[in-house]
C-alpha cells in the first residue's frame, strides 16, 4: 500500500485484511514505485510506514515493498494470501498481482468509498486556495 496522508479508509481496508488470517503483513511502496502509477506520496517513507505501525490491525510492516509480487518475496515473507483494495482496474489487478493470482493466494476487499488521500488532497486545495506548485 501507499498509506499516504493515513486515513480512516485505510484503517478500513487493514481492519477487513486482518480478518483473513491471525497475523498481517503490510507492505508500504517507495515513492519511485508509487510515481510509476501516480502522484509523488506527500509522506515520507518513514512517516508512511510509522503511521502504519500505529494501526491495530498490523503486526508487520515491510517498506520498500515491491509493486508486482513475485513467487520468491512471497516465500520470503512467508505469505499465505495477499490482499489488495478492489479499487483497481482487472488490468492492473492482473499485471501487479499475476503470481499470487495463478498461485491462488490472491484476494481483493471492498474500497472504502468517501474518503481518499486525493479527496483529502482536494479538500485542502478547496479550503485553504493551494495551487499545484
Amino acid at each position: 500500500m501507499v498509506a499516504d496522508l493515513f486515513h480512516y479508509g485505510h484503517v478500513n481496508f487493514l481492519r477487513q485484511a486482518r480478518e483473513y488470517g491471525d497475523y498481517l503483513l503490510v507492505g508500504v511502496h517507495a515513492d519511485e514505485t508509487v510515481m510509476s502509477y501516480k502522484r509523488r506520496p506527500i509522506l515520507s517513507m518513514e512517516e508512511r510506514v510509522a503511521s502504519v505501525e500505529g494501526c491495530r490491525y498490523v503486526d508487520e510492516v515491510v517498506s520498500n515493498a515491491p509493486l508486482m509480487i513475485e513467487r520468491a518475496w512471497i516465500k520470503q515473507h512467508n505469505i499465505d494470501l495477499i490482499l489488495h483494495g478492489d479499487d483497481v482496474s482487472r488490468e492492473m489487478e492482473e499485471r501487479w498481482y499475476k503470481i499470487p493470482i495463478e498461485m491462488g493466494i490472491y484476494r481483493s476487499v471492498g474500497y472504502t468509498s468517501g474518503i481518499s488521500t486525493t479527496d483529502i488532497i482536494a479538500r485542502i486545495r478547496e479550503e485553504f486556495g493551494a495551487s499545484d506548485d
